[in-house]
């Protein structure tokens, strides 16, 4: 969750009044169906209170590299973490070094004025020891309440402005979804009111291990993952490592991933008491009417789709797509927006709230805020990046050792839900003509998979062998644009754009843009 309280007189001459930019609430692993039955509070204190952003996408279906976009405003060929590793630049020392002094949080304290707040998971990779441990505060933060590594819900360290806090499992004291809670609502009782001010609270909820408050723990109890038309069947015309899931699935992973999905919604109930607090502290306070509120979370999932049991990862709606609800200073309420928007957009749009000058930043998003105040005759992206580095592991997987070396996040029955070369790159396109999504894989088959969502929602049959020739290579083109692009040239017209302009020399010139795909040899120098 993220909000941000308008200032009076922010340090970088602003164009406008900033608003307070209040709250950002941030869940994990939250996709959009999440939010239709148990974020109930959300819906009304948000949702139908300002606008819901029908198409809001991450350019990377997985938590580090998402979680990045969000603080740079950038792809991740621009902040270069790849995967949740150090090795894959996840809060190792070159981010820290390279990307941390450039996020939107440090410019909103630094160059705007503004008191800052962060609670909750940062990065994954976030306390290890090779990277300054807990004791790394990141430029940018006046308060600072970080989990070391991943997500849990008791049983955890978090930096305290820089120092090590052990906590247990005592329901009362510890769930961490209702500390971060507490946290949020001690700043906002106690902050300077002389400043401007800025939140991030960043749940692990609904991310694994899925524990439930305990009075939540018999909730939804009927509750089972969606039966789509994609739901465990053999995803054929795909890249092996979806072909490779076994189909139909058996009774025992269906239950599992049932069992996840109802878990995920119980923990989402503590998310929801979060936001209905913070809101109604801010308007205690007599500043909610001045408060942007941003609710969205880092990456959908998984739960059967193709007969991959439960993940993210991969380059599908149900992992890319993710809910993005905004209230605010000028939001009508009760609106819902179709543009294509994705969380690099939230970067800039945040500092655009505070009146900061966006041509002063290196980011690829694009200011949300026209779309917000319900602007007329904005021009708009078509289309947006879509990029993933696989993982595996060197040796053979313990749990699948028959699949051989390269594979990772096994189940038992060896279904694999990541891979070196699931390594792939995208350009997801919605205009008046077309719903379509171009991505190629960095492997040895170059392997192409093209769906038309107007016809094929559920991304059931891949056409890049039936699809016009001439789509074809606008697209490969466009993609190899994009996967070059910084700042302003990400933002350039579409394939299916009035401006676009397309040369098919330029493919086969040493002159014209050349492909940059993600591969391990050039990622390893980072």
């Amino acid at each position: 969750a993220g909000g941000v309280r308008r200032a009076t007189a922010p340090r970088e001459a602003a164009r406008r009044p900033a608003a307070s930019l209040g709250v950002l609430a941030r869940a994990a692993d939250c996709a959009v169906p999440l939010l239709q039955t148990p974020m109930k509070k959300t819906n009304a204190l948000i949702a139908q209170m300002g606008v819901t952003f029908l198409n809001a996408y991450v350019p990377s279906a997985l938590c580090c590299p998402s979680r990045a976009s969000i603080l740079t405003g950038k792809y991740p060929h621009n902040h270069h973490v790849v995967n949740n590793t150090l090795e894959g630049n996840c809060s190792s020392k070159s981010w820290q070094k390279i990307q941390e002094p450039n996020t939107f949080p440090a410019l909103l304290k630094s160059m705007c004025g503004y008191q800052t707040f962060f609670a909750g998971k940062y990065l994954n990779e976030y306390g290890a020891e090779d990277a300054g441990g807990v004791s790394h505060v990141p430029p940018g933060w006046s308060f600072w309440y970080a989990l070391e590594k991943n997500s849990k819900y008791y049983n955890y360290t978090l930096s305290v402005n820089g120092k090590a806090r052990r906590h247990g499992e005592n329901y009362s004291v510890d769930y961490l979804t209702d500390v971060l809670a507490n946290m949020s609502l001690d700043f906002l009782e106690y902050k300077s009111n002389f400043e401007p001010f800025f939140m991030m609270i960043s749940t692990p909820a609904p991310h694994s291990p899925w524990t439930a408050a305990p009075q939540y723990k018999n909730s939804f109890q009927n509750v089972s993952a969606p039966r789509n038309s994609n739901f465990n069947i053999h995803g054929k015309n795909k890249h092996w490592l979806i072909r490779q899931a076994k189909t139909p699935m058996t009774n025992s992973s269906i239950q599992f991933l049932d069992d996840a999905y109802r878990k995920r919604w119980q923990t989402l109930l503590s998310v929801d008491d979060l936001v209905e607090k913070l809101v109604k502290k801010l308007e205690n306070h007599g500043e909610l009417d001045n408060t942007y509120i941003f609710y969205t979370s880092d990456n959908g999932f998984h739960t059967g789709q193709f007969s991959l049991p439960i993940d993210k990862r991969q380059l599908y709606e149900f992992d890319i797509k993710v809910p993005l609800l905004v209230r605010g200073p000028g939001i009508k309420p009760n609106q819902t927006n179709k543009m294509l928007v994705a969380n690099i957009d939230l970067g800039p749009t945040i500092l655009d709230i505070a009146g900061y000058d966006l041509n002063k930043t290196q980011m690829d998003g694009m200011s949300l805020l026209p779309l917000l105040r319900g602007d007329k005759n904005v021009t708009w992206r078509s289309d947006f990046l879509v990029e993933y580095q696989g993982e595996g592991y060197n040796g053979s997987d313990p749990t699948c050792p028959g699949l051989g070396p390269g594979v990772t996040h096994c189940f038992p029955d060896c279904v694999c839900e990541d891979s070196y070369n699931n390594t792939y790159a995208c350009v997801r396109t919605m205009s008046t003509s077309w719903d379509l999504q171009y991505c190629e894989f960095d492997d040895r088959e170059v392997f192409v998979e093209v769906y038309n969502l107007t016809a094929d929602p559920h991304q059931i049959n891949n056409i890049a062998k039936t699809i016009d020739q001439e789509i074809l290579e606008k697209m490969n083109y466009r993609l190899m644009m994009l996967q070059s692009c910084s700042g302003a040239t990400c933002r350039t017209p579409g394939v299916f754009d009035p401006g676009y302009r397309f040369d098919p020399r330029l493919m086969f010139s040493n002159h014209g843009v050349r492909a940059r795909r993600f591969s391990t040899r050039s990622l390893s120098s980072i």
